[in-house]
């Protein structure tokens, strides 16, 4: 046979008696909230991708640091087991590269007017997007 709350043992005073049944009072209501949210499928799917890409995102930044670390190793190493000459001309190319591109970059101040400089970005968009739309046009049909 069930007892009488206050036959309970330990429970010694009204007050105390009054914290158990608050206590038994809010249990089931917990209960049911963690049942509900178990069966939230949508959310819990929700909240386990973004935990997936807040884990992806760190592991590829430290990846992404690992490998810069590696790259600028490697490049070292191999700068110092160069020969010297070999050096001497990949230095040279390089600075006759920069200073074609600083040419080409003051041909096009000079040559391009001044509404194409101004616009270039969108003009090289549309330019692409018209090869791109050429491309889809000459495509065969299929069917």
């Amino acid at each position: 046979m069930t007892r009488p709350p206050h036959a309970e043992p330990g429970a010694r005073s009204p007050e105390e008696l009054r914290e158990r049944v608050e206590r038994t009072r809010h249990e089931p209501g917990d209960t049911v909230q963690e049942l509900a949210d178990r069966a939230d499928v949508k959310t819990r799917a929700r909240e386990k991708a973004v935990a997936v890409k807040a884990r992806a995102g760190h592991k590829a930044r430290a990846w992404r640091g690992r490998a810069r670390a590696q790259a600028s190793h490697v490049a070292r190493t191999v700068g110092q087991k160069l020969p010297e000459p070999v050096r001497q001309k990949g230095a040279a190319a390089a600075q006759g590269a920069k200073g074609k591109a600083a040419q080409a970059e003051q041909v096009w101040q000079d040559k391009a007017p001044q509404r194409v400089r101004d616009h270039r970005t969108a003009l090289l968009a549309g330019a692409g997007a018209l090869v791109v739309a050429v491309l889809l046009l000459r495509r065969p049909s299929r069917g």
